[in-house]
């Protein structure tokens, strides 16, 4: 499944990039209007003051990269932004069964809601049964469940699309320099994941269809060491490359200074998921870096809003269903130095 992740990424409702907080700033409640007369569907009122209190338990993996640490900030941030929520924090960890012990407290507090990322998905799924059991709705974030059953919504990213849209992207690009066979290459993260086979084949399917294809490629480990190390191997094996994707941006640190240290300046190069680093250098236009295409922690954020509104009974104002959706998948955008600006609330450090 696109969704099975092991590892990562974000949240947009659209294209637009609009901050979580302003997203889902209209969520109202289901209510008749104060004459008696139904509101029409879709047309609630505004539900940003503060209303019914609500605990909402957070538990989420270590922050030991830059994408997991914006995950957890993001999560504070947009639950310190409502006086109306208490938010229970677990220590980030990398242990599932620390992870356990972890959401089972926060289910013995009773608290209201739960948010929770797993480190691994298919381990937490039971605990996660328990809390929709117990009546704690449950909000997965990014990494799925192994079933519906163990949570009330699920919000995460599209790794196919999120290899489509950078396939689409360089193509164009190569076509509009009216380059006629370019040497693709691709620097991916860890092979046995769902979430990176999603990723490469939604940019070879992409690709594929402007008559191009995949060139030389690795596989990295989403860190900037092995990003380097193994961006260094790919440019000795490529004389000649026009394009780079890079899964990553974390680990495109690493990618950027092996291709610096090799000085290459024969391609541009396209990242993934989002991070302020390139963002700026995007904005500077002065290197390889051209354009990354998201996969945002901002989905943290989002979540902690949605979870206030299910504490509340409440749904999204923009929406015609009185509920909150049992699923919201990501979009994952193309920034480039056209819209690089809009886009720079949602990045994140490296």
């Amino acid at each position: 499944m696109i969704r099975n992740n092991v590892a990562r990424r974000g949240f947009l409702l659209s294209a637009a990039g609009v901050g979580a907080g302003a997203v889902l700033a209209g969520c109202t409640s289901n209510e008749r209007s104060a004459d008696g007369e139904q509101q029409p569907a879709g047309d609630r009122a505004d539900n940003t003051e503060p209303g019914q209190p609500v605990t909402i338990g957070f538990s989420a993996p270590a922050a030991d990269h830059g994408w997991m640490a914006a995950m957890t900030i993001n999560a504070r941030e947009s639950a310190g932004r409502y006086s109306d929520v208490t938010l229970e924090a677990t220590e980030g960890t990398n242990d599932v069964n620390q992870q356990i012990a972890q959401v089972e407290s926060l289910i013995n507090n009773d608290v209201d809601v739960l948010v929770v990322l797993p480190f691994d998905g298919k381990a937490l799924t039971p605990v996660g049964r328990r809390a929709m059991d117990r009546g704690i709705p449950v909000i997965n974030v990014d990494r799925i469940f192994d079933t519906p059953l163990a949570y009330r919504t699920w919000i995460g990213g599209d790794n196919y699309r999120m290899g489509v849209n950078a396939g689409n992207y360089i193509a164009e690009r190569l076509k509009a320099d009216n380059v006629r066979d370019p040497v693709i290459g691709e620097v991916a993260g860890i092979d046995s994941l769902p979430l990176t086979q999603e990723r490469s084949k939604g940019f070879a399917d992409a690709l594929s269809t402007h008559g191009f294809r995949v060139g030389p490629r690795v596989a990295a480990e989403f860190t900037p060491q092995t990003g380097q190390e193994q961006t260094a191997n790919l440019l000795q094996s490529a004389p000649d490359l026009d394009a780079l994707w890079n899964h990553d941006d974390d680990q495109g640190i690493g990618v950027v200074a092996a291709i610096e240290a090799a000085g290459r300046d024969d391609f541009f190069l396209v990242g993934g998921a989002g991070s302020r680093n390139m963002m700026d250098l995007i904005k500077a236009d002065s290197g390889p870096v051209k354009a990354t295409v998201l996969y945002s922690p901002s989905m943290a954020s989002s979540a902690l809003s949605m979870a206030r509104l299910l504490g509340q009974n409440k749904g999204l104002s923009d929406l015609a269903e009185h509920e909150i959706p049992s699923e919201i998948t990501t979009y994952s955008a193309v920034v480039t130095k056209d819209n690089v600006d809009s886009y720079l609330d949602v990045g994140f450090d490296s």
